[in-house]
């Protein structure tokens, strides 16, 4: 998606982060060595992972401060924590650096030069990814799975209702 507005960027990276809170607030220390086949990504990569994907968007030019790879709590509660404050962290950075028009600029992101409104669509689908990878791990892992767009089998399940087939 290409974003022309800052906005609506910061309306779907809200969206789109509360979902993905779910999920990681959903997390145990134990889940977190969860892989999906041995010599994988643990889960708890993962989610580190999208707590320090924000740090892609400095190549716009944004100035803030993302957390390392090379810093994960290895904790649940904390890698909760973490992605709850790279979000306000990228959402008050956008919020006070870029304008529609900056939207418009180009910069250079992974060796081609893309619309700083492409990167920050970029940033929501690369989370959008990583999220859904989560989701089978965590199922792997025994974690109940929090819905993001309606009900998940889990939830479904605690209100009595069958789950769509």
């Amino acid at each position: 998606m290409l974003y022309t507005s800052v906005q609506s960027f910061i309306e779907d990276y809200r969206n789109e982060a509360a979902g993905t809170q779910k999920l990681l607030d959903a997390l145990t220390d134990a889940s977190l060595a969860q892989e999906i086949a041995p010599g994988y990504r643990t889960l708890g990569f993962l989610a580190w992972h999208l707590v320090t994907a924000g740090g892609m968007l400095l190549q716009t030019g944004l100035k803030f401060a993302p957390p390392s790879e090379d810093s994960n709590p290895n904790t649940a509660a904390g890698i909760a924590q973490g992605y709850r404050d790279s979000v306000e962290a990228v959402i008050d950075a956008v919020q006070s650096q870029f304008t529609d028009e900056t939207l418009q600029q180009t910069a250079n992101m992974f060796g081609s030069e893309w619309k700083i409104g492409l990167a920050l669509g970029a940033f929501i689908n690369h989370e959008i990814h990583h999220r859904g990878q989560l989701t089978i791990l965590m199922r792997q892992a025994g974690v109940p799975v929090a819905g993001v767009y309606g009900p998940s089998k889990d939830e479904w399940a605690a209100m009595g209702v069958p789950a769509p087939n």
